[in-house]
């Protein structure tokens, strides 16, 4: 999707209002390291070092929603337990307040503990209700739905099987959403998608297309033929579209038209959430007005930035416009402003990555650069690269400079593996930069000293470490234009 269209919906989507029903979880993590093996079972011991927690299910769709800039009302179903409470209050920061919410002593709140250790998820501990909502649930479920459809734009349907979403409920939702002029959008979870018939756009996943239709979804054909099926059999559904992963995704639109969209090649880190940040995507598209292929197109983006972060996280209004191709020769979507660059350095460094930094001109970019760059990842979990712009490095090397301009040269450094990101920096020291990333570590060239690198003060405050890569010997940007000059 081309920046001028991304940045139209993004304006559009604004304040727009959302009702979401479905499942609330509570999710924690337990970070930690692994150094022995427990004396009563052969078992590694986590040795913990922090706890985090966050909403899941539906609650992670409303994170998506708000961090997208709609106002979100969340309808859904907590235990009165301690996970609930929390539940709660994170609802509260994420949607402003929690009155969907009912609260119910029959059932405890869906939770998942997962335990971390170097990054890797050791396993997951999961508590789901058994029990079924009773019927007062349903109907105080009914009333809030219906209140806030009066003020809202769309309805959200997240199923994810931990049984708020029943047949019955999802139908009155559906009703009421039609009664009053809404559309509907739903993620399925499990078999016979009749129950969530009538909705506006139904958005299973391939794998999930697949169970339903008992079809293969491995091509475009294939998944054309299978959303057919599936259309088939939901007469009052107006649309389908499946998400491909790394295909892109396919649409059946409500005129009967298939639609594939394929996806930018990404470097994918994690694929947690990024169905609900699709969803988030799509259905405020839809609530703009944005057509049904432009709705897809949006939601491709805004989950190409969520794979590229750890975790079920968020996605900010900035972050994809940086992802949106301004063109033809659009820079590389790794290639991100500063206050989105902060944003992702600081969820990097809540989910226990170790954040590095660099910076320089890499005006001409030769060996010695990659070598320090190779050094420079060696020793952390994601690399970023200060960039400096083009006035900074024509005040920094003469009127001369830079050779190549501050998108190419932005372009070139995004397209090495070692590197994860690149910020375009005006000043003539990154120091200022540096604070607002805030790194684990700042990695330099030999030829420099640690104490009187600018930002190095900010580091050793907050802890961090300087790293001096060695460097290989007379090659320098300033060393080829002079021999270039000679030979000329």
């Amino acid at each position: 999707m081309l920046r001028e269209r991304a940045a139209h919906l993004l304006a559009a989507i604004q304040n727009r209002r959302a009702v979401v029903l479905g499942d609330l979880l509570y999710d924690s993590f337990v970070y930690g390291d692994t150094h022995r093996i427990s004396r009563e079972a052969p078992v590694p011991i986590l040795s913990e070092n922090r706890r985090t927690a966050m909403l899941g299910g539906a609650g992670n769709l409303a994170r998506n929603l708000s961090s997208l800039g709609a106002e979100v009302r969340l309808i859904s179903v907590a235990g009165t337990d301690a996970d609930g409470e929390a539940a709660i209050e994170l609802v509260k920061l994420a949607c402003g307040d929690a009155t969907g919410v009912v609260r119910t002593p029959e059932r405890p709140t869906p939770s998942k503990i997962r335990y971390v250790s170097n990054n890797q998820q050791m396993f997951c501990v999961d508590r789901d209700p058994t029990e079924a909502i009773q019927a007062h649930t349903v109907s105080d479920l009914l009333n809030h739905i219906k209140e806030a459809l009066e003020t809202s734009d769309i309805l959200i349907v997240s199923d994810y099987g931990r049984g708020v979403v029943t047949r019955d409920l999802v139908q009155a939702a559906i009703a009421l959403a039609r009664d009053a002029g809404k559309p509907v959008s739903v993620d399925p979870r499990g078999h016979d998608y009749s129950r969530y018939d009538g909705a506006s756009i139904i958005k299973p996943n391939a794998g999930e297309l697949e169970a339903e239709t008992g079809l293969t979804v491995s091509s475009d054909d294939e998944a054309a033929a299978a959303l057919k099926a599936l259309k088939a059999q939901l007469t009052r559904t107006q649309a389908v579209m499946v998400t491909r992963g790394g295909a892109g995704m396919t649409l059946l639109d409500e005129t009967g038209v298939i639609h594939h969209h394929r996806s930018r090649s990404r470097d994918v880190y994690d694929v947690s959430g990024a169905g609900d940040t699709a969803l988030a995507g799509l259905s405020l598209a839809m609530a703009a007005g944005a057509s049904l292929k432009d709705a897809m197109e949006f939601a491709d983006l805004a989950a190409g930035v969520a794979v590229g972060k750890p975790g079920t996280a968020t996605v900010s209004p900035e972050e994809i416009l940086d992802a949106a191709q301004a063109g033809e020769e659009a820079p590389d979507w790794r290639v991100m402003s500063r206050l989105a660059m902060a944003e992702l350095s600081a969820d990097w460094r809540e989910s226990g990555l170790k954040v590095g930094f660099t910076n320089g001109c890499f005006d001409l970019l030769h060996p010695g650069h990659l070598s320090v760059l190779r050094h420079a990842a060696s020793v952390c979990d994601r690399l970023i690269v200060g960039l400096n712009a083009d006035a900074s490095v024509k005040r920094l090397k003469g009127e001369n400079r830079p050779i190549n301009d501050q998108a190419t040269r932005a372009t070139m450094l995004a397209s090495l593996e070692m590197v994860d990101r690149v910020v375009i920096f005006d000043e003539d020291t990154p120091a200022e930069l540096i604070s607002e990333i805030r790194p684990h570590v700042m990695i330099k060239g030999a030829d420099y000293v640690a104490e009187e690198l600018p930002g190095a003060d900010f580091i050793r405050q907050s802890g961090g470490e300087i790293v001096l890569a060695p460097l290989m010997d007379g090659l320098s940007t300033t060393n080829i234009v002079n021999r270039l000059r000679q030979d000329s």
